[in-house]
C-alpha cells in the first residue's frame, strides 16, 4: 500500500497514462505472486484503495476543477485512451490441489 501512495504522491506532475501504466506493471506482478493465497478479500480491498489514491491523485493534480467534471474526463474507473486501471478484484485466487496422504517423500519408508 505504501507503494502505491508514494508512487501517486510523487508523480502529479505527469500525465494519468504514464502513472497508469506504472501502478500496472506494479498490480500485476503483486496479484501473480499473491493469487495463491487466500486473496479475494484483499484484492477487493487493493482495488478500493487504489481508486481512492487515483481520486486524490486527480484532485491534487486539478485543485481548481469540480469532482464532477473530473469524473466526466476520466470515468468512474481511471483511464486514458486504451490505457485503463489493472483491476485486482478481478483475479481469482488458485487453489492448490489437495493430496492428501498421497504426496511423495524423498525418503523410504521404514517398516
Amino acid at each position: 500500500m505504501a507503494k502505491i501512495k508514494t508512487t501517486c504522491r510523487k508523480n502529479t506532475n505527469q500525465t494519468l497514462a504514464v502513472l497508469l501504466l506504472q501502478l500496472n506493471r506494479m498490480l500485476r506482478g503483486w496479484t501473480a505472486y499473491f493469487k495463491y493465497g487466500c486473496s479475494n478479500a484483499t484484492f477487493s480491498y487493493l482495488r478500493s484503495y487504489l481508486w481512492k489514491e487515483i481520486v486524490r491523485w486527480q484532485k491534487r493534480k486539478h485543485r481548481r476543477t469540480p469532482w464532477k467534471q473530473l469524473r466526466r474526463r476520466y470515468g468512474i474507473w481511471p483511464a486514458d485512451g486504451d490505457i485503463g486501471l489493472f483491476d485486482p478484484a478481478r483475479v481469482r485466487a488458485k487453489r492448490y490441489y489437495y493430496r492428501g496422504a498421497r504426496i511423495p517423500s524423498p525418503w523410504p519408508s521404514v517398516a
